[in-house]
């Protein structure tokens, strides 16, 4: 299936770039989320028309995630979680708890699929998780996970 991205997607392409890709992936993640559009005649001339809008966009979203990425990059933030005695965490810390811990702490919104912990968190101890903000644009931030108490 052939499809025309609507803005830049990281390992995928640029925008107005005419990309082949699997049908249920652009059908149901590209097109559904408004990110391309199947790559007709019609549609290809229409986003020749709005590239440089399309371009100022993608620029506005840089722009706002170098702001964020500002604010949050190299910064730790503290997990209090239940956990045995051998330091091993009941359940894990996901990144929709990460994702609600920064907005509680900065005010900022970060989608859990932004977050990608470099390692599963299961236990207690610092993990470093990447937070892709922009398809150019990266934050690092380290998650101190603390005993809230022991249980026997």
């Amino acid at each position: 299936m052939k499809v025309i991205l609507l803005e830049n997607l990281k390992k995928i392409g640029t925008i107005g770039e005419i990309i082949d890709v699997k049908r249920g992936f652009g059908r149901n993640f590209l097109i559904a989320n408004k990110k391309a559009l199947h790559a007709s005649k019609e549609n290809i001339s229409k986003v020749e028309k709005i590239k440089s809008e399309l371009s100022k966009k993608d620029n506005e979203k840089k722009i706002e995630a170098k702001k964020i990425s500002e604010k949050i990059n190299k910064k730790a933030y503290n997990v209090k979680k239940l956990s045995t005695e051998n330091n091993e965490l009941y359940g894990s810390v996901k990144p929709t708890e990460i994702s609600k811990l920064i907005k509680d702490i900065e005010n900022i919104d970060v989608k859990p699929s932004m977050i990608q912990p470099i390692n599963e968190i299961k236990s207690l101890g610092k993990f470093q998780v990447k937070i892709s903000l922009h398809s150019e644009v990266d934050a690092e931030i380290t998650i101190v996970v603390e005993t809230a108490d022991t249980i026997q």
